[in-house]
């Protein structure tokens, strides 16, 4: 009876994709007219492009996974970090859950050619547990990654931040520093942000505007404070060489703060198989005896 509910569940499921896919539901009307009255937002900084097989394959399934809410707030704003689009995920993890699900079957297969059997609650359970892991995997990989190219970039700003001190110190102006300072740097990091000023002067704005949008989407406050810090230079006429330098030295300080906390877990992750093979080593010493006194009662 439990493989049948499973077995109905998944049919149902997949009937129900199949009718979302088909006959994709229609907005509200309040939604349409937000959407109408509300002023459009500026084109994203962080470029993304839709490549691979996985994403072409797996694409008849977004539309489905879109209508369950997916992906998360917080798992779109990493996805724009490492400059994947969300449909692209989202057939990643469509296709990984399909071939999870079919790997059992596969695996039933060649155990036949040897005369050998899974059995059907074998196949299901391994079916949906591989399944299940398929599905997440991509998850957990896109915020590894994420938090990677975030620790980066705040390593970058620290170094960027001293770079536009010095160059205010030697009488330049806040736009020529910027750029000056981006210029001089390489890597991920600078890049971006030499893209952002680029925007700024393109579009003819002010370039704390575009860092600004440049650390909403990257999801890094520290560079939305350093817009806001310009901005009263910009537009206040604030001294802005003595805020930079606190700003660079606090965040180096956060940073080696991070870094001695993740040195500190990694010691006590290591002591982890001493104690276990410590303990292997106490069972392994203590089983004769215990197997001794046992024989004779």
């Amino acid at each position: 009876m439990v493989i049948g509910l499973v077995l109905g569940v998944g049919c149902g499921i997949g009937l129900w994709a199949l009718a979302v896919w088909l006959f994709p539901p229609r907005p509200a009307l309040g939604a349409i007219l937000a959407r109408a009255m509300t002023r459009p937002t500026p084109a994203p900084i962080l470029a993304s492009e839709e490549t691979g097989w996985v994403a072409k394959l797996g694409r008849p399934f977004v539309a489905p996974l879109r209508a369950l809410g997916l992906p998360g707030t917080r798992l779109a704003g990493d996805l724009t970090v490492l400059g994947r689009p969300v449909a692209t995920h989202l057939a990643e993890k469509a296709v990984l859950a399909i071939a999870g699900l079919l790997m059992p079957v596969l695996a039933q297969l060649l155990l036949m050619l040897a005369g050998l059997s899974l059995g059907i609650q074998c196949q299901v359970v391994a079916g949906l547990v591989l399944a299940a892991c398929g599905f997440v995997v991509p998850d957990l990989r896109t915020r590894s990654e994420a938090a990677k190219l975030r620790t980066g970039f705040r390593h970058a700003l620290s170094a960027y931040l001293d770079l536009v001190w010095i160059t205010l110190a030697g009488g330049a102006g806040v736009d020529s520093a910027l750029r000056d300072s981006a210029a001089i740097g390489r890597g991920w990091a600078f890049a971006h942000i030499r893209r952002a000023l680029d925007r700024a002067r393109l579009t003819r704005t002010t370039p704390w505007a575009t860092l600004r949008q440049l650390g909403e989407e990257l999801d890094i406050t520290e560079l939305s404070e350093l817009a806001a810090s310009l901005s009263l230079a910009g537009t206040e006429g604030a001294k802005i060489r003595t805020s930079l330098a606190a700003k660079a030295t606090a965040l180096r300080t956060h940073q080696l703060a991070d870094a001695e906390a993740q040195a500190q877990a990694a010691t006590e992750r290591m002591a982890l198989p001493v104690m276990a093979l410590f303990l292997g080593f106490l069972v392994f010493i203590a089983y004769p005896a215990l197997n001794q006194i046992l024989g004779q009662l």
